[in-house]
């Protein structure tokens, strides 16, 4: 990534999305915004070091017929897309046998099917430029799954599964990809997941309250993008779930039915 270039996130009005607005605008790149509300969006446009640069594009990401529309209007107002961050994202909070199937599609459409969209959308460009950047925001959930996060550990599973393939298929094409998978970073993520009967959760977890700050994840995700770094585990003590669950399956098996949300 460098000094200029178009970076194009979603779900950008809060969390991870807005504070890797904010960072990545004081190190001088070029921003398109994407988010459901405008007026949120518009909110972490005057928070930018540098709001001329920075365009705002709303749009309904759980819309398949919004993908192929929103890329478009990407490059009209910025031009050529340098870096995709795929941010948008939406959690869960209900027992597999209490969420409706309805709500899984939901789940996958926007944390799956929506970043492989945009991504293909943009991804011809940059490979025939020879340069660019797909980053994905996966979880630790897309290595470990815990109680009442059924659908949401299977689209991270998902993400991680496709773009691990699509970096093998674009190796010396110039095209970087970056899969991040943070452990409880302090957002709004739980407030707004999914619940047994469809609606918002409502209330954030304990573990979430307590986690790392949004805009030192943001740094951390930065550092790693301009590295060309293609995995990045970032958060608390709980990242090391990952390692554990690659040498420790058992104990694992053993520790996470007690992990559900406080």
């Amino acid at each position: 990534m460098r000094r200029d270039d178009v970076v194009w996130i979603t779900g950008a009005s809060s969390g991870i999305g807005r504070a890797l607005a904010l960072e990545l605008s004081s190190q001088g790149a070029q921003l398109v915004l994407t988010a459901r509300r405008e007026d949120m969006l518009q909110e972490v446009r005057d928070a930018c070091a540098a709001p001329e640069r920075t365009h705002l594009l709303p749009g309904d990401l759980l819309d398949p017929d919004a993908w192929a529309p929103l890329a478009a209007q990407a490059a009209q107002l910025a031009g050529p897309v340098d870096v995709l961050v795929n941010n948008a994202g939406l959690g869960q909070r209900a027992l597999a046998q209490q969420t409706d199937v309805a709500d899984v599609r939901r789940i996958m459409e926007l944390n799956f099917h929506a970043p492989v969209a945009l991504t293909n959308a943009v991804l011809p460009s940059m490979v025939e430029r020879g340069r660019g950047q797909i980053v994905i925001i996966s979880s630790v959930t897309g290595y470990v799954g815990t109680p009442l996060r059924s659908s949401y550990a299977a689209s991270k599973h998902a993400v991680r599964g496709y773009f691990d393939s699509l970096r093998a298929e674009l190796d010396g094409s110039g095209v970087g990809v970056l899969i991040v998978c943070p452990g409880y970073i302090k957002t709004e993520i739980s407030q707004h997941a999914i619940s047994a009967t469809g609606g918002e959760h409502g209330k954030q977890d304990a573990a979430i309250a307590k986690g790392m700050a949004a805009d030192a994840c943001a740094r951390g995700i930065v550092t790693a993008m301009r590295r060309g770094r293609s995995e990045l585990l970032i958060g608390g003590k709980e990242i090391y779930a990952v390692y554990m669950k690659r040498w420790f399956p058992r104990l694992v098996e053993r520790v996470v039915p007690g992990q559900a949300p406080s």
